[in-house]
């Protein structure tokens, strides 16, 4: 078997893929907090549409590629398969979004997350593996079969406590921890299935085509800034619409706009006062005179 390194550039690798994770996690928990208390179905699937580009696309999906850059094999130059790694995204965001559709509607319920738990956590752990399937290597990788039951039981866990987190925390401080235990679980499930992977150089194509992995930094580097900077828009524009429109989508008037008032009306209203009712004119002050106006005028 060919030597394998998961650490290639050290501690940076782990460390932004775990910060990935954890910001990844934690707008999507605030998306879901703003889910919960929407009043129209439309305005919640669009909070968990948000919510689920945020923790597919972001806690998820940038992580496993991020850490993925610190991957070599020494035997073999390492690349990667563009088509099968935006597949990865579409089977990550995807699944992330049908059980944030599971869980976020209706009432919550234990059986209902297990369910919506497994759901997303097969499609996390297939976007894994499709990940892997993108990386080529000149030999032929083998998967040890505890690792990868492993990784499938910590994928279905993590996306579990994931769902439970999306309807159950509320306020900064459970977030921001409910935040941190997904993200250690999703960086555990990586990790776990990466040490699954063994390569045996020589038994493989010689010629290895697709991107080399540092020029993968650039899209990297593009995807998180739009992602962050998607969501954050997409959830600035929701709260404005929710801020000025009333629970059915209907603009907000003020208080004249909802009771016009006419001429016509304040004279209806003025006749059908009772005798005696109507306010009497407020008083004018009187001027006080100059000085000058007291005197009498004299004569030439």
């Amino acid at each position: 078997m060919a030597e394998v390194h998961h650490f290639t550039y050290g501690p940076f690798n782990p460390t932004a893929a775990f910060l990935l994770a954890f910001l990844g996690s934690f707008l999507g928990l605030l998306c879901t907090v703003r889910a919960r208390s929407a009043r129209t179905r439309g305005r919640r699937n669009r909070w968990l549409i948000i919510a689920a580009f945020a923790i597919g696309g972001g806690a998820v999906w940038l992580m496993h590629f991020t850490a993925m850059l610190g991957f070599d094999v020494p035997a073999s130059p390492v690349r990667y398969d563009i088509k099968l790694t935006v597949i990865s995204l579409g089977l990550s965001i995807v699944t992330v979004g049908l059980g944030l559709m599971v869980v976020g509607h209706g009432r919550r319920s234990l059986p209902k997350t297990l369910v919506a738990g497994v759901l997303t956590g097969s499609g996390v752990l297939a976007m894994h593996y499709t990940g892997m399937q993108a990386m080529h290597v000149s030999g032929a990788t083998h998967y040890r079969p505890a690792l990868v039951a492993a990784s499938a039981v910590i994928a279905i866990g993590a996306a579990t406590a994931a769902l439970w987190f999306a309807v159950s925390v509320e306020g900064w401080v459970p977030v921001t921890g409910a935040a941190v235990l997904m993200a250690v679980a999703v960086c555990g499930m990586h990790y776990t299935g990466m040490a699954a992977m063994q390569v045996e150089a020589g038994l493989g194509p010689g010629n290895v085509d697709g991107m080399r992995p540092l020029l993968m930094i650039v899209p990297i580097t593009l995807i998180t800034a739009a992602t962050i900077i998607g969501v954050a828009m997409s959830a600035l524009q929701a709260m404005t619409e929710e801020e000025f429109t009333d629970g059915a989508g209907v603009p907000r008037r003020g208080v004249h706009a909802e009771h016009p008032w006419s001429l016509k009306q304040a004279s209806l209203m003025a006749m059908r006062r009772a005798p005696g009712t109507r306010p009497s004119p407020r008083p004018i002050p009187v001027r006080p005179r100059v000085e000058e106006d007291l005197q009498p005028a004299t004569g030439s």
